[in-house]
């Protein structure tokens, strides 16, 4: 950290009192405005005098500027517009009965928030100022607007400690989150700063806090990243991100500036000057400019030494981040399906220059020199160039959009693939996240800076104990059931990949046992069942354990890069890219092993995903049928899978086809949890969430509901076809259900109770069907070949119910159709009909 003892000259810009100042978007000018009622502009790169605007509203309270215009806001109420071109006065924006206490210009210089002391906040077009929105829902004035780099969100902190976040990119602006407890509640006219100031890259903003530090906030979760802290010992006054995010100047009460650097969050430079109240970095150059409660602008040239000045040459930096999104691979933090390109398909590339060409031989053309031909109509006869002096690349393909032959030559292209996940873990929000939640309970961890640490706990206390440990290894998968915790942590300079499997109860003295894997293996989704450990890993091996620690295979995978794995008992489910679509995408493929009979199941199948879909989480179900939930929020389950070639997803439910959703009433989302007892176990997620959350989410649960109807024929108004589009749903439910059962007795030593439950499911297929029957009866003559086919699907071979079937025509008088089923009845008793 370097002390800076170097003073700029302080210019007496306006009276002792508020002063405010901030540059154009393309950092030519400067604007001040003070007490008084004059507002100076400064030239960028120029000592001579400003250019004064007299006769403006005195007391002015907050200054905006795009290219062409900017804006005042004064204690008399009046927001007013002045030209940048001719710097007179072009407009007066609104007028407020109370003070303005903040002025700002959307990105795009179109839009001007202006928040007073009124419980309200107006955002007006500066093109025409009769079109305003209003935001009204404020219980204490606002002091501080922000606009999000991409205008579509304003921040807005208010005298009661509250940062509210509205979307307005809709005719009506909405709130999209409250932040309580980030900033203090400050009058409107308080020196001290609690405006929250977006990072350029828009994914966070920075408040100062009570405690005299800068908090740096997520917007999409709301949660705290990185602090700025231990460097003020005053109240901060104002602050200021750098133009690419770099760097975060700060300053205070305590006469000081600091400056900080973005990725670190350390102090770089410090800076003694007394009462500054308000700060702007230049757009472009090594310049910053900052007033003082006197008055007085300081134009700061090479504010930054040569050492910290290379900060502002980078690119767009990021916010700071505990655990970066962007840079997440652990969990089920998913990186977004790229196309191996630089830049997206739709964007063309860049026209380069030709190495050797004439341009570059005979050097630039002479300004003075003029075109033969002028373009002067705007009639397009001459063509634009880019800065290689090329024509664009739009002009040479005659059309939008890249030539693929042309770009085959300049770039390799790969394919879009499906991202490896861990099923039921979540990415880090803040420095927390879960490593496994399912319905024996939920492992999670918490970064501590030096190390994590981990808790274990279970819903059934009384037969598992929690437990919490500190995790030097950062684990950042795990699995969990009645007999153990398994863990996986990625390799690091000191350390290769490991796996620690922890059981919850042993009759010996050694429990935990550790195994690392290879140099140069990273692990990308382990899973745990009653005989055996799973690890996929990043070199498409399968690493197979025995729940001691014995290793029982390894095998490649043939499908590539591995995704996910699950397991059940002996059988193992792994995941994998597989060939590559129409669409630029890779298919998703599967295979399920028994491990202990050493047999395939199903090989290399493939998942059966519509366009744009990811897989959530794949898991067995409690009587061990994989299921599968997608980014669609279709729950399915896969039948017939233990014969080769047989099996096929089924959708079991389709979450946005609820009741609890019908007509908009709710906008939520699931996370899937488990598949037992005949239900849908998942996380309810609501205000817009993707994963859960702390403190411990309640677990919900929802019947199946296979998606056979639409919401059309299960009409209310008319019983009969409501009801039977029920007992058709609940048909299809149940044979699929009993077909599940018959494959799982048939394929293991089932039990006297999975036999007995087998011919309980079949009895009540056969009750569906003839409830089936009876609407059908009910509702005409014209039904029964309807009828007769819904009789014909009975399982019953004792006649019982088939005798029931012909008792159900007869009571509506449906002779005939009585009599064929009396066929029917006599042709199975015989053992005569055609299967």
């Amino acid at each position: 950290m370097s002390s800076i003892t170097q003073r700029v000259r302080g210019r007496p810009a306006h009276p002792s009192g508020p002063t405010f100042l901030t540059y154009t978007p393309d950092g030519t000018k400067l604007i001040t405005a003070g007490s008084n009622n004059v507002v100076r502009v400064y030239t960028t790169g120029s000592d001579g005098e400003p250019t004064n605007i007299d006769d403006c509203h005195e007391n002015n309270t907050a200054v905006a500027a795009s290219n062409d215009i900017f804006l005042t806001g004064s204690e008399d109420g009046f927001v007013t517009i002045y030209s940048l071109e001719t710097f007179l006065y072009q407009d007066l924006l609104t007028r407020c009965s109370l003070p303005i206490r903040d002025v700002a210009l959307s990105p795009d210089g179109i839009c001007a928030a202006v928040a007073s002391d009124e419980l309200e906040i107006k955002i007006i077009d500066t093109r025409d100022t009769r079109n305003v929105q209003y935001i009204r829902d404020l219980p204490k004035p606002p002091k501080h607007l922000s606009f999000h780099p991409s205008g579509s969100h304003l921040a807005v902190s208010c005298t009661d400690g509250i940062v509210y976040v509205y979307s307005v990119t809709t005719e009506d602006p909405t709130l999209s989150k409250k932040f309580d407890g980030l900033i203090r509640g400050l009058e409107s006219d308080d020196e001290k700063s609690s405006k929250a100031i977006w990072h350029p890259d828009g994914r966070a903003f920075a408040v100062p806090m009570a405690t005299r530090d800068v908090q740096v906030v997520s917007r999409d979760d709301g949660e705290k990243q990185r602090a700025f802290s231990g460097g003020h010992m005053g109240d901060i006054t104002t602050l200021g991100w750098s133009p690419n995010g770099a760097l975060l100047a700060t300053s205070a009460s305590d006469r000081k500036i600091l400056l900080w650097e973005t990725k670190t969050q350390k102090i770089v430079a410090r800076y003694d000057y007394t009462g500054v109240i308000n700060f702007a970095w230049h757009p472009q150059e090594n310049v910053c400019s900052f007033v003082t409660s006197e008055g007085e602008l300081f134009i700061y040239p090479n504010f930054l030494s040569s050492e910290n000045a290379q900060q502002l040459q980078k690119p767009l930096q990021p916010a700071p981040f505990i655990h970066d999104p962007l840079y997440e691979t652990s969990g089920n933090a998913r990186k977004t399906l790229t196309n191996g390109l630089k830049r997206p398909l739709d964007v063309p590339a860049q026209r380069e220059g030709t190495p050797n060409s004439l341009d570059d031989i005979l050097g630039p053309e002479s300004a003075g020199e003029d075109d033969f031909v002028e373009d002067d109509d705007g009639a397009g006869y001459l063509d634009e160039v880019n800065g290689y002096g090329k024509r664009s690349l739009d002009q040479v393909n005659g059309f939008e959009g890249p030539d693929p032959k042309r770009r085959a030559t300049h770039q390799f292209w790969s394919p879009r693939i499906h991202q490896s996940f861990q099923p039921g873990s979540t990415p880090w929000r803040g420095n927390r996240r879960y490593l496994c939640l399912n319905l024996t309970g939920f492992v999670w961890t918490v970064d501590q800076d030096t190390h994590h640490t981990v808790t274990v706990e279970f819903y059934d206390r009384e037969f598992h104990r929690d437990f919490h440990f500190t995790d030097p290894y950062l684990y950042d998968k795990a699995c969990l059931n009645e007999h153990g915790t398994l863990f996986s942590c990625p390799p690091t300079a000191e350390n290769p990949a490991m796996v620690f499997y922890r059981p919850h109860e042993t009759w010996t003295s050694r429990a935990d046992w550790r195994t690392q894997l290879p140099p140069g293996e990273d692990v990308t989704a382990i899973s745990l069942s009653n005989s055996y450990v799973v690890v996929t890993i990043s070199t498409n091996y399968v690493r197979v354990f025995t729940l001691f620690g014995l290793p029982v295979k390894v095998y490649r995978q043939k499908s590539s890069p591995t995704v996910t794995c699950t397991s059940w008992r002996d059988y193992v489910l792994t995941m994998g890219n597989g060939p590559v679509g129409g669409d630029g995408s890779t298919s998703l493929l599967y295979t399920i092993e028994n491990v202990k009979r050493d047999e395939i199941c199903q090989s290399e199948d493939v998942v059966a995903l519509p366009h744009n879909t990811q897989v959530k989480s794949v898991f067995f179900s409690d009587q061990g049928d994989p299921c599968l939930y997608d980014s669609m929020g279709v729950l399915l389950i896969l039948q017939h899978w233990r014969t080769p070639g047989q099996a096929r997803w089924v959708p079991l439910l389709d979450t946005k086809t609820l009741e609890r959703l019908a007509g908009g009433r709710k906008e939520e989302t699931y996370w899937p949890v488990a598949v037992a007892q005949d239900k849908f176990h998942c996380i309810i997620l609501k205000g817009g969430d993707q994963y859960p959350y702390f403190p411990k989410p309640l677990l919900s649960e929802f019947d199946f509901k296979i998606p056979c109807t639409t919401a059309a024929t299960e009409d209310p108004s008319n019983p009969a076809i409501s009801e039977g589009a029920k007992l058709e749903e609940s048909y299809v439910r149940s044979s699929l259900m009993l077909s599940l059962l018959e494959d799982l007795v048939q394929a293991t030593n089932a039990s006297h109770s999975q036999k007995t439950e087998l011919s309980r499911r079949e009895v009540d297929v056969d009750k569906l069907l003839l409830q089936l029957l009876n609407v059908e009866c009910r509702e005409g003559e014209e039904r029964g070949m309807k009828a007769l086919e819904v009789v014909s699907l009975m399982r019953d071979r004792s006649g019982k119910l088939l005798e029931a079937a012909g008792k159900v025509a007869g009571r509506y008088g449906r002779t005939v159709l009585q009599d064929k089923i009396n066929e029917l009845a006599e042709t199975r008793l015989m053992g005569m009909d055609e299967d």
